[in-house]
């Protein structure tokens, strides 16, 4: 049986590229999901109130940083070589936690100035992408485009997760992490060799750090994505933040185990990102993203919820991450083809920071309150809130103009 390998890929170097590079990339990331924190639980004994401070202060950057990047990086038009030196820089610094432990000298100040490092160095990889994919990547193959990403990270939430416990348990957390650091100089190698010219960039006329909030504010329908994501997001990391945790300790589940269910679990990241192009078509852009932001947060609440024998434990666990892995895939598919397409390429990094610092910003909230909640009514409760506010999203995206969009909008000049 001949592989059959997407149109996409095949008439388009530079996207093939890109994707190359980003699949091993997002591979090790996931490794380094799982690896990082259970590296604090287990090698350094993390409390709650750890976890959380962990979590906060990776996400800070995303609030201190955002709308000052995407106006140097919308100025400079230097996308390319932005992301480029972001991946060198996250490669490097993730390769000091293995090599600390390895001497012995692993500490908690370490581990916070890292994940700080790496906060800041995310920033403007991501502030820079989405400028960067307008120009590899046609208007009309942006379903397809996101849809190919998306499915690859589906692919790692599968493989990299599996594999990231079943490594901290062999290996223990801090040398599975080598792998996420390899796998950055892998992305860079790949984005190097894209043949591209970055679109001038922007005068300082053309306004600084208020342009993509008040562009934001005057589109309806991106102002009803910012506000509606930012509220799942907020309440997500309230549980993420200490899910881990929960299912370690409370739950008595070993992160191996944790691993293999987790990656298994998300199998519907990939069954939602094969079929997202085919719902989109069926239904309409808008309605199946709409579906996504409810089917994300609402099956997590089985987490908290999981009781009785182990085995039942783990069933709760899987069909939670299953169907959220399904809600995920559609949100993230859906609401990169919506900003991509309406948003136009000389304001594109200054949006992408704006929505960075709100979206982004609530993080280190949620992990700030995941770790006081956590310390002081209980995890078990905490999950509860976590899993459950997250459905407040609704409220700002149901009113919106988004459940009318049918096909990929139109761009707003101006």
């Amino acid at each position: 049986m001949r592989l059959r390998v997407p149109g996409l890929l095949r008439r388009n170097a530079n996207f093939r590229r890109y994707f190359f590079g980003q699949s091993v990339s997002l591979l090790g990331d996931q490794i380094a999901t799982i690896a990082l924190p259970l590296t604090a639980v287990l090698a350094l004994h993390a409390s709650a109130g750890q976890m959380g401070a962990l979590t906060t202060v990776y996400l800070l950057p995303n609030l201190l940083l955002s709308l000052h990047a995407g106006v140097w990086v919308d100025r400079s038009g230097r996308r390319r070589a932005v992301m480029l030196l972001a991946d060198v820089a996250r490669g490097l610094l993730t390769l000091t936690i293995p090599i600390a432990f390895a001497l012995g000298n692993l500490t908690w100040p370490q581990l916070y100035s890292v994940a700080f490092l790496l906060g800041c160095a995310s920033v403007f990889f991501y502030v820079a992408y989405g400028g960067f994919f307008q120009t590899i990547v046609e208007r009309r193959d942006y379903v397809e485009a996101n849809t190919l990403l998306h499915g690859t990270r589906g692919f790692s939430f599968l493989a990299g997760t599996s594999l990231g416990g079943v490594l901290v348990q062999l290996l223990r957390g801090p040398y599975a992490l080598a792998l996420d650091g390899v796998s950055f100089f892998w992305s860079a190698l790949f984005l190097r060799r894209i043949d591209v010219s970055d679109p001038p960039g922007a005068s300082r006329e053309s306004g600084g750090v208020g342009v993509g909030l008040r562009w934001i504010r005057r589109n309806l329908v991106m102002r009803a994505l910012l506000l509606g994501i930012a509220t799942i997001n907020l309440f997500n990391f309230v549980f993420f933040a200490l899910f881990l945790l929960y299912a370690s300790r409370y739950l008595h589940v070993a992160p191996a185990v944790i691993g293999v269910v987790l990656g298994l679990a998300a199998g519907g990241t990939l069954v939602a990102s094969a079929l997202t192009g085919r719902i989109a078509r069926a239904i309409g852009v808008g309605p199946a993203f709409l579906i996504g932001c409810f089917l994300f947060p609402a099956p997590l609440l089985l987490v908290p919820a999981a009781r009785g024998p182990h085995w039942l434990v783990i069933a709760f666990l899987f069909t939670a991450e299953f169907l959220s892995g399904l809600g995920l895939m559609l949100l993230d598919i859906l609401a990169g083809v919506i900003q991509g397409a309406l948003i136009p390429p000389p304001v594109r990094s200054r949006v992408s920071g704006a929505f960075m610092v709100v979206n982004y910003g609530v993080r280190p909230l949620g992990t700030s309150v995941a770790g006081v909640l956590g310390s002081t009514i209980g995890v078990h409760n905490t999950l509860w809130i976590g899993a459950g506010g997250a459905l407040l999203g609704m409220a700002f995206l149901l009113p919106s103009p988004i459940r009318h969009l049918h096909d990929v909008p139109e761009p707003e000049e101006g």
